[in-house]
């Protein structure tokens, strides 16, 4: 049987932290930009980790 091959797309978008959880960027950020307020736009900017329900499929995506 050959080797899963992790998912190329999710792994330039998803980091593995030191301790092992998962990092991500968040969505909604990149354009019609002009109606959100300057505080959901710096909200967006910050990282933040995959939630805990998700975390077992996305490391299944990546394979780390």
């Amino acid at each position: 049987m050959p080797k899963m091959k992790s998912n190329r797309g999710a792994m330039k978008r998803l980091k593995t932290t030191a301790s092992g959880k998962i990092k991500r960027e968040k969505s909604y950020k990149s354009h019609i930009l002009t109606k959100k307020t300057s505080k959901r736009k710096r909200k967006l900017r910050t990282a933040t980790l995959v939630s805990k329900s998700d975390e077992k499929r996305v490391k299944k995506m990546i394979l780390k």
